[in-house]
């Protein structure tokens, strides 16, 4: 069977998940509340996730993505003319932080929806996922907290 296929859409998420790790790390740097330490566990958990999914294309036989991508590139880059222009406002931060969560939610419900994946790497992607819907659970609590 050909891996290419299930190579290639792990390492799409990859990319993604690394996107959202940094994106985590640097609002844990521009927080300056007690939002800090759940940014920092929250990058932690995704720099988990891409472990799991380098993993899995390793497993595959592939070479797994270690960079983020270029549109990930741009939402950093967003979130640090955002911040110049607010300051480090932990609402805007959470904002930026909640609209990086739909993102990564998105790709892996897009993924998940592919009838080509093996089952192998549906059932990895499903294990992964549950960890994304539940970082995305906690920021919108988050974010309603502070409404």
């Amino acid at each position: 069977m050909d891996k290419s296929h299930d190579i290639s859409v792990t390492n799409n998420l990859i990319k993604t998940t690394l996107d959202s790790m940094k994106g985590y790390k640097e609002a844990s740097e521009d927080s300056e509340t007690s939002n800090s330490a759940f940014f920092c566990e929250m990058a932690d958990e995704r720099s988990a996730v891409a472990s799991q999914l380098q993993q899995h294309v390793t497993s595959l036989g592939g070479d797994p993505e270690d960079d983020s991508s270029i549109s990930g590139a741009a939402h950093r880059g967003f979130m640090d003319l955002k911040q110049a222009v607010m300051g480090t406002d932990d609402k805007a931060i959470v904002q930026e932080v909640e609209r990086g969560e739909d993102y990564i939610k998105n790709k892996f419900q897009e993924a998940l929806q592919d009838n080509d994946l093996s089952d192998q790497t549906r059932q990895q992607l499903t294990n992964c996922y549950q960890s994304i819907e539940q970082g995305h659970a906690r920021v919108d609590a988050m974010k309603s907290q502070m409404s």
